[in-house]
């Protein structure tokens, strides 16, 4: 099946932080597909800039050995075309060095969309845009990208927000969050609003609760330093996990329009239940992995890699959320993160009521309620777990299969990378998979009294042996509403 591929206009993209992992891990690798799939006009250009001293061919070879690491079936031509839209700058954003040097090469081309990525580390980005604020090169067709986390609370996001937002207007700003690039999010939208078998069904009256699972079978790694400031709340809750809640549980907007989804992923974090000192030990788990074992063998704790012997910082959390409304009164949705788990899986599980009435006989065995599954990684796909009669003579058995829809096998195509639509989104202005401001306030206002209550409570995080599925408590958390962890009920 033959994609679609819809060129963009002319446009100058500024990738601060280009020496650095995101970079070299994500954003060219998009670059690349993105160009090599004919979707950049021919003089679109990729200016480079990081403290470190390259000239245009130097990091033309780093962006290439960036590739030639990344990207499976690299060619010749399109890959020299790519490297050839490169430039370099050198800048510095503590000092202000090299931002005139940048302005001298956008000014070449004063009237393109001019888009601006921050794969650079917050503390930075108030300070990158009143640099560009001061040297004159924001202007009605600029943009500019800023990479999670929008601050550690609720104030210094808001701070954040204030910097940025002197320099930018709120519809030049694009807050990214890939989940929300990922081909199955987008068509847990269309699964949603473009069927009438599942919309109907899509409340308190036929689902029982839903799951959001993001595991990761790794540790923090080179990123332990950062991690420990953070914390499996801040880094992944706040905003991956709550942006998927609120595609599941959003009512239908008005149409696709950027405001109007973002109008009513906002409700549902303004109607989550509060989560305070007050109920917190019931509704949340805190773990910190263990020494244990992975695929690769033995793998140490979290402390060892931290190369401390005490932190209070959570790998691991575990949430009981409630939504306090018409919709999803009643309904528990159970959110689940962390490091170091039995693998590596991002998946969001809808498991419906059970039916009211059987009309089998006991030798037909038991009827399992239908369950969604709408899987993110590894293998991006939608399951339905629906009652099917066992083939053959000799009565009326019954058992549950799954209605299978990996993308890969479906399209028999390149699955793209959430970073290559996200990327093309900004050149276009397109906002609706990006966070809007009012967004981000709401998801901090509920997540700041969790993190204040775990402070309050001094609770130390639960310890669980790296490789498993976390602390017991959080099987616990489930069990206790008569309820299982989807992996633990043979999904």
């Amino acid at each position: 099946m033959a994609v679609r591929v819809i060129e963009v206009e002319e446009f100058d993209l500024i990738v601060f932080g280009a020496s650095g992992d995101l970079a070299h891990r994500k954003l060219m690798p998009a670059l690349y597909h993105r160009a090599a799939d004919g979707q950049m006009p021919h003089d679109a250009r990729i200016v480079c800039s990081a403290r470190r001293d390259y000239t245009d061919e130097e990091f033309r070879d780093y962006a290439k050995n960036a590739l030639q690491e990344h990207v499976k079936d690299l060619e010749d031509e399109p890959l020299e075309m790519f490297l050839n839209r490169l430039r370099y700058v050198k800048t510095d954003a503590a000092s202000g060095e090299g931002f005139e040097d940048l302005k001298v090469i956008l000014e070449e081309r004063p009237d393109v969309t001019r888009a601006f990525y921050l794969a650079v580390g917050p503390d930075l980005f108030g300070t990158i845009c009143e640099h560009l604020g001061e040297i004159g090169v924001v202007n009605d067709h600029s943009r500019v990208v800023m990479e999670k986390p929008i601050g550690k609370d609720g104030a210094s996001a808001r701070a954040l927000n204030d910097t940025v937002g002197a320099v930018f207007s709120e519809d030049q700003i694009f807050r990214i969050d890939h989940y929300l690039g990922k081909e199955t999010v987008q068509n847990l939208m269309a699964l949603r609003f473009a069927n009438a078998l599942f919309e109907p069904l899509w409340n308190a009256a036929h689902i029982d609760h839903v799951q959001i699972t993001v595991a990761e079978s790794l540790g923090v790694g080179g990123r332990a330093g950062y991690y420990d400031t953070a914390g499996a709340l801040r880094d992944m809750v706040q905003n991956h996990i709550l942006q998927l809640l609120c595609l599941v549980a959003m009512e239908p907007p008005e149409s696709m329009n950027a405001d109007s989804v973002r109008d009513e992923k906002l409700k549902v974090l303004k109607a989550l239940a509060p989560i305070t000192e007050q109920n917190a030990q019931k509704l949340t788990v805190r773990g910190q992995y263990r020494a244990g074992a992975s695929a690769g063998g033995a793998v140490p704790g979290y402390l060892e890699e931290l190369g401390h012997t005490e932190s209070q910082t959570e790998t691991f959390v575990a949430l009981k959320a409630e939504i306090a409304n018409w919709r999803w009164a009643g309904v528990p949705f159970y959110l689940r993160t962390g490091k170091r788990l039995a693998r590596r899986v991002s998946e969001i599980v809808v498991q419906f009521q059970p039916i009211p009435h059987s009309i089998f006989d006991a030798e037909a065995g038991a009827i399992t309620a239908n369950r969604l599954i709408i899987r993110l990684q590894p293998d991006e796909g939608v399951q339905m777990q629906i009652m099917i009669k066992d083939p053959g003579p000799g009565g009326m058995r019954l058992r549950q299969v799954p209605l299978d829809m990996s993308f890969a096998e479906a399209f028999k195509v390149r699955n793209p990378d959430a970073y290559e639509r996200l990327i093309m989104d900004v050149i276009r202005g397109n906002q609706t998979l990006f966070m809007r401001r009012d967004e981000v306030d709401a998801a901090w206002a509920w997540i700041d009294p969790i993190q204040a209550a775990w402070a309050s409570l001094k609770d130390a995080p639960k310890g669980y042996t790296a490789g498993t599925w976390g602390p017991s408590a959080s099987i616990a958390l489930v069990e206790r509403d008569g309820r299982t962890w989807a992996e633990d009920d043979g999904v």
